[in-house]
């Protein structure tokens, strides 16, 4: 049975975006959400908890300004890289079965506190640089992914984006200036969509949609895991799978940029190391979204 219907296919043509209800079960994402605040070391009940460092360190994490945790390789982050239903929404939407996984971080974003400024940073922008586009644009093009650990109100700091400036991207570019930002958009005079979501559900974007994830308003975190898939390339394969053990190996991340494959800056502490040093159980799948085996080509 498909996951993307035709509807949601020509929504997301027109907006860049789609939400894909229960990609993932809800225990899924109990599982992950225990684990995250095991990593940090923290009580999740307790709010004082949730603005300090990590336990075992004396600073916050790189990246912690938006929320970023360098969670890797964790069982429980597998279990949903690697559930069927969520691969099925990537391979539908991208019309390609053969993918490879970005082994991506977590977002924990504390609610907006004034003494606590550094923790909640807000921003529109593009994961890609959009200097050089040819129109008209490819189509499928690379997506991002995230997908929701708890339900997720639209005062949450979660998801937000300007679907405004991609329906007309080739016009709205037109109508900037020489030396417009191609990293952070003006946006002004276009709505902001802000998507709430419940635990289990999965956002899918354009790499052309601005988004950014907003202020939390709330009194709760926000917790979230990205995730996204692209196209395996058969020549790129013995890269991959040497990148993958490597990578798991080390406990560290995988992400494409450029067509290169980066690490984004790791724990220091080396917890996962510590506490989870086997392999998580990958499945057939798993192992293929990897980079381990390879697809049939």
């Amino acid at each position: 049975m498909a996951v993307i219907t035709e509807e949601m296919k020509a929504f997301f043509k027109e907006n860049g975006y789609i939400l894909i209800k229960n990609a993932v079960p809800k225990e899924n994402c109990e599982r992950t959400v225990k684990a995250i605040w095991e990593f940090m070391g923290k009580d999740p009940e307790n709010r004082e908890g949730w603005y300090t460092p990590p336990a075992g360190m004396d600073e916050l994490w790189h990246d912690q300004q938006r929320g970023m945790i360098p969670f890797i390789h964790h069982p429980s982050l597998w279990d949903n890289r690697q559930f069927p239903r969520l691969y099925q929404a990537f391979a539908e939407l991208l019309e390609e079965e053969k993918l490879w996984v970005t082994v991506d971080r977590v977002n924990m974003k504390p609610p907006k506190r004034d003494d606590k400024p550094e923790l909640n940073a807000s921003f529109i922008h593009w994961d890609t640089d959009t200097t050089n586009l040819t129109f008209p644009l490819p189509r499928p093009r690379p997506l991002q992914g995230v997908l929701f650990l708890e339900d997720t109100n639209i005062h949450q700091g979660g998801f937000r984006c300007v679907p405004s400036i991609y329906k007309d991207f080739e016009q709205w570019i037109k109508n900037q200036p020489a030396d417009r930002n191609s990293i952070n958009p003006d946006y002004t005079g276009h709505e902001v969509k802000v998507i709430p979501g419940e635990a289990g559900d999965l956002l899918l974007w354009d790499v052309l949609v601005a988004h950014g994830n907003g202020e939390n308003m709330f009194e709760r975190p926000r917790l979230a895991q990205y995730i996204t898939m692209f196209p395996a390339k058969e020549e790129m394969f013995e890269e991959r799978r040497r990148l993958a053990f490597e990578s798991l190996k080390n406990k560290t991340s995988m992400h494409q940029q450029s067509n290169k494959f980066n690490p984004f800056p790791k724990d220091p502490r080396g917890w996962e190391l510590t506490h989870t040093p086997e392999d998580p159980e990958l499945t057939a799948l798993g192992r293929k979204l990897l980079g381990l085996d390879a697809w049939n080509w």
